[in-house]
Parts: structure tokens; C-alpha cells; sequence
């Protein structure tokens, strides 16, 4: 790994080729981090090592399908014996619009898969490594999904309300060991995600508007405003917040 020798902290981003984990990945190297980028897609995530590695950090990658769970642990196990992790944000996720007697058993448990038990497995081992090292700080994205209901995402919703019940409990059990943990809650962010719910919606046009509309200005947000709020959650300014549930949503959870 390149990392060896870097006096700069180290922060791995799941789900970081794209959308709001690539968004984070930019945030954070402007903060001043070294990057470690985890994804599914090979071909974006070549690319935005490309990317990130001119502004002069250190950046390595790992193409890795956090659905697989004997995979995606034993590549934590072996990646947390070459680097040492800092600042841990947990994006990765997937959601299908189902009901929830349209959501099949398949997709229910992918769902849960990537949205949380890779969220589990890395916070398992790594807790323990930033706890030998004097701390550390995490974000798991969550989504105002977990703290409403929204039409057609029975699993998305559940899963990530599982992600704030982990969340609060690694905060309840560490925080006097150092750990900083916190999720995020955005509301609907125009992202590669979104593109592709519409691209499959019959009326994409309407469906667009739906979700603008569930803002309360009426606007979707954008990455980078998500990868703000990620990168002050791991900032030492956020060093007062732990165990908390962050909303970024413009109001789509006030009503």
C-alpha cells in the first residue's frame, strides 16, 4: 500500500465511485485526507482513483461486492493489516420500489446485504483497530427513508432504520473508548441512484417531480451538500456530536 509513511489521516469510503460516496471522497481529500475507495464498479472506481490522485494524496481502491459477506469480510481482515483507518464513512447501498408484497425474498435480503450488514462488518473490525489507536470517527449514510415512511421502498426504509439503531449502539458502547459515530439522513439526492430509478419508471418526468416535491423547497439535494455534512461529522469541529441522526433532507422529515 502506498499509504506507508503518509502523515495524512486515512479515510475509507464504501459505495465511493460514484454519487455521494465519490462527492465525500472529493470533500475529504480537499480536508486533507489520504483515500481509500471501496466499490462494486471496477470501471467508475479506476476512474475516480484517477481523478482524486491529482489533487496529491495518496488514493488506493478495492473493487469488492459488499453483498458477498465471506467476501467482504476477509477483505476487511486483510486490508486493516496493511492500513490503519482514521475516518470510516459506510456509503454503500441499494434499494428496489417495492411494496412490501412486491419486495421478493431475494431482494429483501440484498437490500439488507449492502445497506447494512457491510455497515456491520466493517464497524466490527474497525472499531477495534481505531480503539487500539486512541479513537476514530464514523458515518453510516442512512436516509430520511429511515425516519419516515416513503411509498415503495419497504426493505430501503427498513434497512436503513437498522442502520440508526447500529449506529446508536456502537456510539452507546465506545464512545468512552474514542469512537466518534454518527449517520446521515439525507433526503432525495439527484444522483446516479435516482437516474436510475427514473430511467425505469413508465412516467419519469412525474416521478421526478414526485421526489423534487418531497423537499419542502421542492429541490432535490445534491453530493456534494451530503459530503458537507459527512466531512464536518468527521471533522474535529464535530467532535460534540456522537450517536446522533444528522438531517439533510430540506424539510422532508419536519412534516
Amino acid at each position: 500500500m502506498s499509504f506507508k509513511g503518509s502523515s495524512l489521516p486515512l479515510a475509507l469510503i464504501t459505495g465511493g465511485a460514484n454519487g455521494i460516496g465519490l462527492a465525500t471522497a472529493r470533500q475529504l481529500a480537499k480536508d486533507g485526507y489520504d483515500l481509500f475507495l471501496i466499490d462494486k464498479d471496477q470501471a467508475n472506481l479506476e476512474v475516480a482513483v484517477a481523478e482524486l490522485k491529482q489533487s496529491g494524496k495518496k488514493v488506493e481502491s478495492l473493487a469488492l461486492d459488499l453483498s458477498d459477506a465471506v467476501a467482504t469480510e476477509k477483505a476487511i481482515i486483510d486490508l486493516l493489516k496493511e492500513i490503519e483507518v482514521d475516518a470510516l464513512v459506510n456509503n454503500a447501498g441499494l434499494g428496489f420500489a417495492r411494496t412490501v408484497a412486491q419486495t421478493t425474498l431475494d431482494e429483501w435480503d440484498l437490500t439488507f446485504a449492502v445497506n447494512i450488514r457491510a455497515q456491520y462488518l466493517f464497524c466490527k473490525h474497525i472499531v477495534p483497530q481505531m480503539i487500539a489507536r486512541g479513537g476514530g470517527a464514523i458515518v453510516n449514510v442512512a436516509s430520511a427513508g429511515a425516519l419516515v415512511g416513503l411509498k415503495n421502498r419497504v426493505a430501503y426504509c427498513s434497512s436503513k432504520a437498522a442502520v440508526v439503531g447500529l449506529t446508536r449502539c456502537i456510539a452507546a458502547d465506545h464512545a468512552m473508548e474514542g469512537i466518534r459515530i454518527n449517520a446521515i439522513a439525507p433526503g432525495t439526492v439527484d444522483s446516479t441512484w435516482i437516474g436510475r430509478i427514473l430511467a425505469d419508471d413508465p412516467d419519469p418526468v412525474a416521478r421526478r417531480k414526485m421526489m423534487e416535491a418531497r423537499q419542502l423547497d421542492g429541490k432535490m439535494g445534491t453530493p456534494e451538500e451530503v459530503a458537507y455534512g459527512i466531512a464536518f461529522l468527521l471533522s474535529k469541529e464535530g467532535r460534540f456530536v456522537n450517536g446522533s441522526v444528522f438531517s439533510m433532507d430540506a424539510g422532508l422529515t419536519a412534516v
